[in-house]
């Protein structure tokens, strides 16, 4: 336990489940269902609307081998290669094997995922698949296609939801079990001000940590608070360094912030071309899927190219599309490209790398169940086992599905833990918090020294750098009054210092990590997991796992023991 806690003010209000869910995507709203299913009072806690979170963002789809002649076996064979030799085996066969059930029951709910014309689900292929196995709905809209079936089952069900809602600390007992969170509801609602939900089982499924980065695909909610929570809580989080840059987000120019309007893998997927100024397909010879290669392998490749040619971005050519595929198969991208003064059906989209996707998070067990009692995590936040160094295209969605049926299973057999209070730390390690516009200097800081490229300079830059910000922080107390803007830019600074130890300590090149000073793959070295934690001065400790095997998260419960 590390003590640790946001400065913030005692909770006004309190109100008693039997689990509450921190978060509104694919992983939350599925938990939060199958929780109320079985009879659990259960409370979703959301930081802004419930249809407001990454899942709807979400435009190629869902992988599943759903089509004739796919088997889970050759989706687990192309999940393994993408993972570069870090994926837990036994978590993808889990989610593989379930996967292609879980989408049926998601499709019960109520997501309508597009057709072929005789009525079967129509699939496509994207990069590190070599199936057609991606399922999608209303072209490439199939985050808000899911999102909403999610979001009218929670509403037809009845449970209890909290929006607006930003997420604060965790609550424990005196046994150092979950109690609850803390939380505060920004002037919305029944509730207002910092409050508690009292629940002796907390999931968190908040989502990703993309904002801590000046470019990303991430929506501006994505600031890594449910890795923050459990850091400070004493959990563990595992492989943080391994963040994806997806390949191919639209390219709005050198000095663009915030979030960016991806271009779907589902587009190569179709056919497109990944081209540099005079029009050479740069990905031939590369892989042997070219353009359909994984992640990691296509944006190295771009920023391979844009350096050899001082360029700040490359293309992607779909001409040969046609207006009729373009308005039928990817209307949501192409109106993201009008706006933006760029015609698809005449014209190569500019495209470069931007941040997209943390294969690591809050390390758990093929239950959800994190290294606090009574703390669960799905989706994005998680850190399964499932995504090793490179998280395969459009495994996200399917594994926040697989993993949030896990937790609601679990919770549903054993039933939520119940025995001490909430207590209060005697005296708590309380947080200096961050001013908000500190918020772009840590994005600016990842981005320049933690980026794509990196080094064991950059990344020490960065390290000091943040450090810096801590301590200044620490010094200035009185700069930043408990907000959300100022607990929001705390928690990205937490999770940009854990990311930073952990790429340091990984002296070598694999997946989505690239060291510039260290390019090969060291798998005599390397072919382990980087666990983080942190210390009650605020410390992030690092320490590597003596095999390549995902650690159980308590040691009476080994990992290839838990169901």
């Amino acid at each position: 336990m590390t003590g640790i806690r946001l400065h913030a003010p005692e909770p006004g209000w309190a109100i008693d489940a039997d689990v509450v869910v921190v978060g509104s995507g694919v992983a939350g709203l599925t938990v939060a269902l199958r929780c109320s299913a079985a009879g659990l009072r259960t409370v979703v806690v959301t930081k802004a609307n419930l249809d407001d979170g990454s899942t709807r963002w979400a435009q190629g789809g869902i992988a599943a081998a759903l089509g004739e002649g796919d088997t889970p076996e050759q989706h687990l064979d192309d999940t393994l290669v993408a993972g570069a030799g870090l994926c837990d085996e036994p978590a993808v066969r889990l989610l593989v094997t379930e996967g292609p059930d879980a989408v049926r029951r998601l499709m019960a709910t109520g997501a309508d995922f597009d057709r072929t014309a005789d009525g079967e689900i129509a699939l496509t292929r994207e990069g590190g698949h070599h199936r057609r196995r991606i399922a999608h709905a209303g072209g490439d809209a199939t985050g808000a296609e899911i999102s909403r079936a999610l979001v009218e089952a929670i509403r037809a069900q009845g449970v209890r939801t909290i929006e607006h809602a930003l997420v604060l600390d965790l609550l424990k007992d005196e046994e150092g079990r979950t109690a609850g969170v803390t939380l505060h509801v920004m002037g919305e609602g029944q509730h207002d001000g910092v409050g508690a939900v009292r629940a002796p089982a907390v999931v968190l499924a908040t989502g990703g940590m993309g904002q801590v980065f000046s470019a990303t695909t991430n929506p501006s909610v994505s600031t890594g608070d449910g890795v923050a929570l459990a850091l400070r809580a004493g959990a563990e989080v595992s492989d943080l360094e391994f963040v994806q840059f997806h390949p191919t987000v639209l390219f709005l120019g050198a000095g663009a912030e915030g979030q960016q309007p991806l271009v779907s893998e589902a587009v190569r997927g179709e056919g497109a071309h990944l081209v540099d100024a005079d029009g050479v397909r740069f990905m031939l010879g590369q892989h042997e899927l070219a353009e359909l290669a994984p992640r990691d392998v296509v944006a190295k490749a771009i920023t391979r190219r844009m350096g050899e040619q001082g360029a700040e971005h490359m293309y992607l050519d779909a001409r040969h599309f046609g207006a009729e595929m373009w308005e039928h198969r990817f209307p949501t991208i192409l109106a993201a490209c009008r706006a933006h003064g760029i015609d698809p059906v005449t014209d190569p989209i500019p495209v470069a790398p931007a941040a997209h996707y943390a294969s690591g998070g809050v390390r758990t067990d093929l239950r959800g169940r994190t290294t606090v009692p009574g703390l669960y995590a799905c989706g994005e936040v998680a850190c399964t086992g499932v995504h090793g160094a490179n998280r395969l295209a459009s495994n996200s969605l399917l594994e926040g599905l697989v993993f949030a049926e896990r937790i609601a299973a679990d919770l549903a057999e054993h039933g939520p833990h119940r025995e001490g209070a909430p207590r209060t730390e005697a005296e708590p390690t309380v947080l200096a918090l961050l001013p908000p516009e500190a918020r772009r200097e840590i994005q600016r800081i990842m981005t320049r020294y933690a980026g794509v490229l990196r080094s064991a300079a950059s990344l020490t830059a960065a390290a000091d750098a943040l450090e810096a910000l801590r301590e200044g922080a620490e010094e200035e107390r009185k700069a930043a009054v408990p907000g959300v803007d100022a607990w929001e830019t705390t928690n990205l600074l937490c999770v940009a210092r854990v990311l930073a130890a952990a790429a340091l300590a990984r002296e070598e090149t694999r997946g989505c990590h690239w060291r510039e000073d260290r390019p090969d793959r060291d798998d005599e070295r390397w072919r382990r997991h980087l666990v983080v934690r942190l210390t009650p001065d605020r410390r992030p400790v690092v320490r590597t796992t003596e095999t390549a095997d995902f650690p159980p998260v308590t040691p009476e419960a080994p990992r290839e023991q838990q169901p």
